[in-house]
C-alpha cells in the first residue's frame, strides 16, 4: 500500500482529534464515527468534497473544543404528524413534511389567490 497522502493524514488527525475532544460528550464519539463512516466510501479523486467535508470537521472540531458544547446531537426530519417529542414541532418550529402548500418548491399546493383576480 502507498503512503498516505497529506490530505489522507490531515482527515486523520482532524479525526482523532475529534474523537479526543468528543470524550465526555454524550453522543459526540458516536457521532463522530457515523459520520466519518458514511463518508468514508469517498472516491480519493473527489478532492474538492472532502476538503469541504474537512473544513467542516474543523469547524465542528472548533466547537466541541469551545467548552459551550455539552453534548452532539442531530437535528431529524419529522416523519409524520404522529411523530411525538423529538421533532421540529418539539422547538416550536412548525413540522412540514415538504408536500404541503407551505413548500414554495412544490407546484402541488394551492394556486397563490390575489386580490381583484389576477
Amino acid at each position: 500500500m502507498s503512503r498516505p497522502s497529506r490530505l489522507q493524514r490531515q482527515v486523520l488527525r482532524l479525526y482523532r482529534e475529534l474523537l479526543r475532544a468528543g470524550r465526555g460528550k454524550p453522543g459526540a464519539e458516536a457521532r463522530v464515527r457515523a459520520e466519518f463512516r458514511q463518508h468514508a466510501c469517498l472516491p480519493r479523486s473527489d478532492v474538492l468534497r472532502i476538503e469541504y467535508l474537512y473544513r467542516r470537521g474543523q469547524r465542528q472540531l472548533e466547537l466541541l473544543r469551545s467548552g459551550h458544547a455539552t453534548a452532539m446531537g442531530t437535528f431529524v426530519r419529522p416523519r409524520g404528524p404522529t411523530e411525538g417529542f423529538g421533532g421540529a414541532g418539539a422547538l416550536g418550529i412548525p413540522s412540514d413534511n415538504g408536500n404541503g402548500p407551505n413548500n414554495p418548491h412544490d407546484g402541488t399546493g394551492a394556486p397563490e389567490t390575489r386580490p381583484n383576480g389576477r
